[in-house]
């Protein structure tokens, strides 16, 4: 069986920033917080846990604190979260990945200009809550076409448009076609990051050629479900797996007259769990377990 592993798989540059900053805070004094887990890994997270670092998950559980280092998710978090961290003398360590911190800025300028800002995300996401909070009260988030189909722009103001870095970058397109088709004044900003564009147009690709794909990623990784969206549009035997022991699980998933598996991951995979599942596939299969 040949075994195609995606040259983008794994840790992109804001993640590895991220998690490399919790490891170097653990040499110093005092409780070390996270808000929220750093990257949408539970592997990760639960390794940083076993090493003392303690999870925040709500400004009220925030406010409580009144010592130590809250170091900030890659994802980001609300403008809220930060005055928390000022007003309690909390030290803070801001891991936010770079990309998004750009966003901020731009929709909290756009939004000083007296733009509606538009912002193609999911509004449930960590990342698109943080944006909403720097994008003031005029902005509305979209998350499919349906949304995009149906949005009337406000009567007098500009628009602005950007994107959750890790949007689907097809969906985002199918947006900008469908407001120019309408003819609205809006000033757009591709804010998809590149290593996601990357990663999603290499999956396509890699699922078009291949009979059985596995995508590796946290339950909760938005950037990887994305991955396995646009691999299972392409690939039918598609699954998704976090570690090993689910693909081990799962054996009877992949046909077993496959020839060719490509494998991808999210950006919150550690590559650790990518060589495990790589190497079992071309160790044991078809003969696994």
């Amino acid at each position: 069986m040949e075994v195609i592993t995606a040259e983008t798989a794994g840790f992109c540059f804001g993640v590895e920033r991220a998690v490399n900053t919790v490891y170097g805070a653990l040499s110093g004094n005092g409780d070390i917080y996270t808000y929220g887990p750093i990257i949408h890994n539970e592997t990760v997270v639960n390794e940083l846990t076993g090493k003392g670092v303690r999870i925040i998950n709500t400004p009220e559980e925030l406010a409580e604190i009144k010592s130590g280092t809250v170091i900030i998710r890659s994802h980001g978090v609300t403008r809220q979260i930060y005055e928390i961290i000022e007003r309690n003398g909390l030290k803070c360590i801001d891991a936010t990945c770079p990309f998004v911190l750009k966003i901020h800025r731009l929709v909290e300028e756009a939004a000083k200009d007296g733009c509606h800002i538009i912002i193609a995300g999911d509004s449930s996401h960590p990342e698109v809550q943080g944006i909403l909070s720097f994008a003031g009260d005029n902005v509305t988030v979209i998350h499919d076409e349906a949304d995009a189909e149906s949005f009337t722009p406000p009567e007098g103001r500009k628009l602005f448009m950007v994107s959750q870095t890790t949007f689907n970058s097809n969906i985002f397109n199918n947006f900008v076609e469908i407001f120019n088709k309408k003819y609205y004044n809006t000033h757009i900003v591709n804010t998809i990051c590149n290593a996601t564009a990357l990663r999603q147009k290499e999956t396509a690709e890699l699922a078009e050629r291949v009979d059985a794909m596995i995508v590796i990623g946290g339950a909760h990784s938005s950037n990887t479900r994305k991955l396995y969206d646009i691999a299972s549009s392409r690939c039918n035997n598609t699954i998704f797996v976090q570690t090993l022991d689910d693909l081990i699980l799962r054996k009877d998933a992949i046909p077993v007259r496959a020839s060719c598996v490509g494998i991808t991951a999210g950006a919150s995979t550690p590559k650790k769990i990518i060589e495990e599942v790589q190497n079992y596939v071309r160790r044991f299969w078809p003969n696994a377990g």
